[in-house]
């Protein structure tokens, strides 16, 4: 347990971070914690290169728990409009990160025994587009208001192009599509950290 603290302490101050940061806009679609919340694949990936697949399940358990005691919290802190976090929310937030964070575990496994980078840079694409996927739907489509009918996401249906520039499309696909073009560039810019520090780790002591 002990190797995987540092893995664990980053994982849940990412999780904490990217929680308060989401409530924050950072221009017209996106938020500030778009930007710190892909680090969250960057660790899983680290650890299960460093430590296997079991050791980084195990620190995607413990960011997941972080995750819900901060939404629980969320929905009990009252803003301008309501709950920080609305269930619907919460319940999109925990699922999203538990699919996405396993399956970059798996898929990362799996392409292991490759170039350096394959693992991290696929499996981190699989697991964002996941999550993007999952996030947005569950949150805010209207097919899936029965989740929360009192929670009002009519606002995150209306119909705009997507990002100002495209086909119509509810305004919760241009927050995704925002989203997920954030993680994707994140992937690519992570490959440097990842491989960095794994050398530093894993390079023979003279």
């Amino acid at each position: 347990m002990q190797r995987l603290l540092p893995g664990i302490l980053a994982m849940a101050t990412t999780v904490v971070a990217s929680n308060i940061l989401v409530q924050f806009l950072f221009g017209q679609w996106l938020t500030w914690g778009a930007f710190t919340y892909p680090l969250a694949f960057l660790i899983t990936d680290l650890t299960n290169r460093l430590y296997g697949a079991h050791a980084a399940r195990r620190v995607v358990f413990f960011g997941f728990a972080v995750g819900v005691a901060c939404s629980l919290i969320g929905t009990q802190i009252m803003g301008e409009f309501g709950p920080l976090v609305t269930w619907r929310v919460a319940i999109a937030s925990g699922t999203a990160f538990l699919a996405a964070q396993l399956l970059d575990v798996a898929v990362f496994d799996r392409f292991r025994s490759g170039t350096w980078w394959r693992a991290p840079l696929i499996s981190t694409l699989v697991g964002s587009s996941v999550d993007t996927a999952l996030f947005f739907t569950i949150a805010f489509s209207a097919p899936l208001a029965v989740l929360e009918p009192g929670n009002d996401v009519s606002w995150a249906n209306e119909l705009l192009p997507i990002l100002g520039l495209g086909p119509m499309a509810p305004l919760w696909v241009s927050l995704a599509v925002a989203d997920w073009s954030v993680k994707l560039l994140l992937a690519l810019v992570a490959l440097l950290p990842f491989r960095l520090i794994v050398r530093k780790l894993t390079a023979p002591i003279a």
